[in-house]
């Protein structure tokens, strides 16, 4: 709930202190249920609440005065409502006085593609009590076009406002990433393989999706009974109905990946295996323990996804010709990961995740790859994500014999710690190397981002500047050079 701001540039300027050259992130676009960015209402807009309430003054949009009765915040643990509520009603209000510009119109056309059905879908979810789509009247829910256009007339203020918000949230990610850029820092975005069945891809593409003709999912998508859960992970995101896209030379997805680039250097693919194979769960299923293996696209999409990209254009100068999908991707093939999916990744030329904690469990410590010394290169090794407990919650929380052979292997005659584990995945042979900011703070479970397949009170962990100390700031520059990383 930051902003993409003086704050986010005061973060890009650590990371130059601490002789950092990357930011991973999580997905940017406008939350939905259970705030998660993985559950969006959109895969091409931006989170509006991001929008700078500094830049918005700097641009004479906004003046202090009007922000003196903005209530305070616990500057660590989001209360979403409440900033949700104390955001919009700024946001709105400056969106709505804007007067327009020619920068504003050339951004209105150059993301023609997808703005105005996502600028009407969030005019009338408004309209209609933020209610799914799939609850709104079957006019609406169908789009039927006279009744589209009467609702675009009628909402026309409401749907202006939503252009001109993600037009303050383009301009103001670019003046960041620009910054960033300059500093030396890459941004890794996140592609969450699925969107949300509330979301305005799905209401304005149904034919992409499995859907009956109420709009609702037949089938659903989420993963069989793993290390997270008993009962596996019932998603519930609509699945793809991928003769449909084949059909249509893959165009949502090139227009997906290239908004995405345009935006980061990099992204990491979320549930890459989806795309080889992924579990379909019968809708009317409660959990994710009846399901089925069904074959994705392969190799097909992300060789006509990259065909598409080298074509290259003047408003997207970043691909051309010379594009190399490999060189902006990121593999997520955590899970059930079968020896097809990893011909697909590396086929692809991917590098995949390797996630410390998930190394030091049962198996048996004669298989030469097993830890990070043994890796290939072309990997990324994390000490977690966002869906593990920190670094430090982990180890307190894991068993003796788990604890034990993690000393073992670091040779060391006390408990390991989270620095431990940070200095292990910065000497890995490892393409990158990405260590989440709870695991350099050394923060316990109470700081955990994600727990999968819970919806209560996750994504609400926040991070402030003061909890980075300077000895924090120069042991990570030392660590990164001292394991050959600097």
């Amino acid at each position: 709930m930051g902003e993409i701001g003086p704050q986010a540039r005061a973060f890009g300027k650590l990371l130059v202190q601490a002789g950092q050259k990357i930011w991973q992130i999580l997905p940017t676009g406008p939350i939905g249920y259970g705030y998660s960015p993985y559950s969006s209402l959109s895969s091409f807009a931006g989170n509006h609440l991001f929008i700078s309430f500094d830049e918005l003054i700097e641009e004479g949009l906004l003046t202090k005065r009007q922000l003196s009765s903005f209530p305070s915040f616990d500057p660590h643990q989001i209360d979403f409502p409440a900033v949700i509520a104390a955001r919009e009603k700024v946001l709105f209000r400056v969106a709505d006085r804007f007067a327009g510009n020619n920068e504003f119109d050339a951004f209105c056309r150059q993301e023609a593609e997808w703005l105005p059905d996502y600028a009407l879908f969030m005019a009338v979810r408004e309209d209609q009590g933020s209610r799914p789509w799939i609850e709104w009247p079957d006019a609406l829910r169908d789009r039927e076009f006279q009744t589209l256009e009467k609702m675009r007339k009628k909402l026309a203020k409401k749907v202006r406002r939503h252009e001109v918000l993600q037009y303050f949230f383009s301009k103001h990610w670019k003046k960041t990433a620009d910054f960033l850029h300059g500093a030396g820092i890459s941004i890794v975005g996140d592609l969450p393989i699925f969107v949300a069945d509330d979301s305005a891809d799905v209401w304005a593409n149904r034919e992409l999706f499995f859907l009956g003709q109420d709009g609702r999912p037949t089938v659903v998508a989420g993963v069989p009974p793993d290390y997270f859960s008993e009962t596996g992970q019932r998603w519930g995101n609509p699945l793809y109905d991928w003769a449909a896209h084949r059909a249509g030379a893959y165009k949502w997805w090139t227009q997906r990946m290239r908004h995405s680039l345009a935006m980061t250097d990099m992204v990491r693919i979320d549930h890459f295996r989806g795309f080889e194979d992924y579990w379909e769960i019968p809708a009317e299923e409660p959990t994710a323990v009846r399901g089925r293996w069904v074959k994705g696209p392969g190799l097909e999409l992300f060789r006509s996804v990259e065909k598409h990209l080298r074509r290259g254009s003047d408003s997207f100068p970043g691909f051309g010709k010379n594009f190399r999908l490999s060189e902006h991707v990121i593999a997520e093939n955590l899970g059930i990961i079968t020896d097809e999916v990893e011909a697909l990744r590396e086929a692809c030329a991917f590098p995949g995740m390797w996630v410390l904690q998930f190394q030091f469990d049962a198996k048996p410590m004669e298989v030469p790859d097993y830890y990070p010394e043994g890796m290939e290169k072309n990997w990324v090794v994390y000490t977690g994500t966002h869906d593990n407990d920190t670094t430090e919650g982990w180890l307190k929380k894991a068993g003796r014999a788990e604890r034990q052979r993690v000393r073992n292997y670091l040779m060391l005659d006390r408990e390991a710690t989270s620095r431990d584990l940070i200095e292990l995945a910065l000497r890995a042979p490892a393409k990158l190397a990405v260590i989440p900011l709870q695991d350099l703070l050394g923060l316990g479970s109470e700081a955990r981002m994600n727990t999968p397949a819970t919806t209560v009170g996750n994504w609400s962990w926040r991070f402030s500047e003061d909890m980075v100390r300077d000895e924090t700031v120069r042991w990570l520059n030392d660590a990164t050079v001292r394991n050959g990383r600097g």
